[in-house]
Parts: C-alpha cells; sequence; structure tokens
C-alpha cells in the first residue's frame, strides 16, 4: 500500500477513537465493555504527528471529504466503492496505478484495498 495512503487510513483511524473518547455516552459504553478511554491526549499528539507526515495535497483533499461524507478513505470490495456502491473499473488495480492515490470516480472518496 502507498505511504501516503496508509497514513490517510490511520489518521481516519484516529480521528474515530478521539471522536468516541470525547462523546460521552460513547466513552461510557467502551470503558462498560473494558476499554480504557484515558490517552485522549497521546491520540491528538499522534494523529497531529501523522497529518504533519501527508503532503499538503493529499491533506487538503482528505479534509474536504471528511467535512462532505465524513469518511473520505474507504475500502473497496468486489469492486464496489465502500462509500457510494459504484462499480470501480478493473483497471484501477493494474500496476500503471501500483504506488498511487486513487479516488472513486463516482463520489470522490480515496480507495484503498483492503
Amino acid at each position: 500500500m502507498n505511504k501516503q495512503l496508509e497514513l490517510l487510513v490511520a489518521i481516519q483511524d484516529l480521528e474515530q477513537m478521539i471522536r468516541d473518547a470525547e462523546d460521552e455516552g460513547k466513552s461510557r459504553e467502551l470503558q462498560e465493555m473494558g476499554f480504557p478511554m484515558d490517552g485522549l491526549e497521546r491520540l491528538k499528539e499522534n494523529h497531529r504527528r501523522l497529518e504533519e507526515q501527508l503532503e499538503p495535497r493529499h491533506r487538503s483533499y482528505y479534509r474536504k471529504l471528511t467535512q462532505r461524507f465524513g469518511h473520505a478513505v474507504v475500502p473497496v470490495i468486489n469492486n464496489l466503492c465502500m462509500g457510494c456502491f459504484a462499480n470501480i473499473p478493473s483497471s484501477f488495480v493494474s500496476v500503471t496505478h501500483e504506488n498511487r492515490v486513487l479516488h472513486c470516480e463516482s463520489c470522490g472518496r480515496i480507495l484503498y484495498w483492503p
């Protein structure tokens, strides 16, 4: 997987963890399941460090998508974008696209193959 894409996926996951930790109801629910809810500042610091490693164009595009859709980076499963369920052309998985950050032609979200 492309390094920038790995960073985007990690940033999105960290943002979800931060939102869960800051949401009082969700935080209480996770604590009841046995998950410790400390370390919020560490999560935010790690998020900041990862964002600094992103190329500015990817950071900007990611922020725009996050504001529009909530989730900017989505998996492709069975050749479908899991953001909008549009069919992803098989040419997207060719060697020519191997180390590139790809976008869904329909919704514009950033795609990755799990």
